[in-house]
């Protein structure tokens, strides 16, 4: 046999291996049930809500201002923007024909009814852990509660060739588990079930865990160090969930994981950026037995005293007499003084400290350049907006100004961040909107 058909012949069968792997379907749990035939009563649509809100769907199947669920949320990415699609039960633009199969294929899967693999934002690989009754409990949520709202998805933006789905048929096997949540046998019910909020529904590391070379969570469970210890998201540094003295949660008791939760609030400080979202949305609807437990978990999770060096210590500190001459001194008391306080240790609970706030410990300047800039979406807790709103300075001040003040508050008090360039705050104006820090509430029914 020539060489040349040898080749071809070995190109046409991996090409076949290749076209059946990438195009099969993956298996669902309810292939075969009758479950989306029958009633769904009103208990299991209760529940389907409440895990609604565990998953936070809301906040990215959601445009500011848009109904609920209707789809059309940029998220960015390094190779382009894609955008959240319609998950209203709308036959035409949502997912009104889909089978509870279907359903549980894009949401544990990530494989859309017609085939189409889904991009990672949708945190399918956290999802997969969630047990088949929370699953239906949803589908009978969305299918019977939620208002159907014609809407056509958008397109990313993402240019060919790298917007070709099919390889993400072969990310999935390399970078997700298979099955839902096993229990810790040496671990309590409290552990284990703030173990599975945090894993599965709530995917707290799609945010606060670092990603990899392909856009994947380098860790899905606390098995890794590098499980919630802290990454950059779009224009965002989501801090360490870990026990991290300067970074994360290591001045944090489970009490004060519990208020920032129920009350997007505590000493240390108050929900802004992408948390505010899942602040209204989501966490502060969780009962105070799912808050704790998620405490109890997360305050398991050890820290990295490598990676923080010494814990912060507050250094008591006026701006007067020499520390008023430095540069964004000045900028610092006239602007930001008022609500921050001239030592810098705001007025907990209701408007936080900058002296010891994560962001300006931190070496990553993102979240403390976004705020600044853009300022931060109302709390709203119980129906009640926050009368205390970081307000943006992208018109007040100009970019070296925003540097300045940045800069002089993460050397300050005992704040070690570094620190802030103009490129920096050049480059988050040219990549950041204004609109993003809107609020996004679902309007319960």
């Amino acid at each position: 046999m020539k060489k040349s058909t040898i080749i071809i012949a070995v190109i046409v069968v991996l090409a076949a291996i290749t076209s059946w792997f990438v195009t099969r379907t993956p298996e669902s749990a309810f292939e075969s049930t009758q479950a989306e035939s029958k009633p769904a009563s009103a208990e299991l649509i209760e529940r389907g809500q409440y895990v609604a809100h565990l998953a936070d769907c809301v906040a990215c199947h959601t445009v500011p201002n848009e109904p609920a669920f209707a789809g059309g949320l940029p998220m960015g990415t390094p190779i382009g923007a894609i955008y959240s699609t319609n998950i209203t039960p709308d036959p035409e633009t949502g997912i009104g024909n889909y089978s509870l199969a279907d359903f549980d294929r894009a949401l544990r899967h990530g494989v859309a009814k017609d085939g189409d693999r889904l991009y990672p934002a949708m945190p399918f690989p956290s999802y997969e852990k969630m047990p088949d009754s929370d699953i239906e409990a949803l589908y009978a949520y969305f299918m019977n509660d939620v208002e159907p709202v014609k809407k056509p998805n958008q397109e990313t933006d993402i240019p060919w060739p790298l917007n070709m789905r099919w390889p993400l048929a072969f990310w999935s096997v390399m970078f997700t588990d298979s099955g839902t949540y096993e229990p810790k046998a040496d671990q309590n019910e409290q552990w284990n079930r703030g173990a599975y909020l945090v894993q599965g529904p709530g995917h707290c590391g799609s945010c606060h865990t670092p990603r990899g070379f392909a856009m994947q969570e380098k860790a899905l469970d606390e098995s890794s160090d590098q499980f919630v210890s802290g990454a950059t998201l779009d224009g965002w540094y989501a801090p360490s969930l870990r026990n991290d003295p300067n970074s994360g949660l290591g001045r944090w008791s489970e009490e004060d994981v519990y208020q920032f939760l129920k009350n997007g609030r505590n000493e240390h400080a108050v929900v802004y950026g992408s948390m505010t979202d899942a602040f209204n949305n989501s966490t502060q609807f969780m009962t105070d037995d799912d808050l704790y437990a998620i405490a109890h978990y997360l305050k398991s999770l050890p820290g990295n005293p490598e990676k923080d060096g010494e814990p912060w210590q507050h250094k008591p500190q006026k701006v007067s007499g020499e520390l008023a001459k430095l540069p964004g001194a000045e900028t610092y008391m006239t602007r930001c003084s008022a609500c921050h306080g001239s030592d810098g240790m705001g007025h907990k609970p209701w408007i936080p400290p900058l002296a010891g706030a994560t962001s300006m410990l931190v070496s990553d300047d993102s979240s403390a350049v976004n705020v600044t800039l853009n300022g931060s979406g109302r709390a709203v807790a119980h129906g009640v907006p926050d009368a205390y709103r970081m307000p943006p300075f992208r018109q007040q001040l100009s970019d070296k100004e925003i540097a300045e003040v940045l800069s002089f508050v993460r050397t300050t008090w005992g704040n070690n961040g570094g620190e802030v360039s103009v490129d920096d705050v050049k480059a988050m104006r040219e990549d950041t909107d204004p609109a993003s820090s809107e609020v996004i509430i679902l309007q319960m029914r």
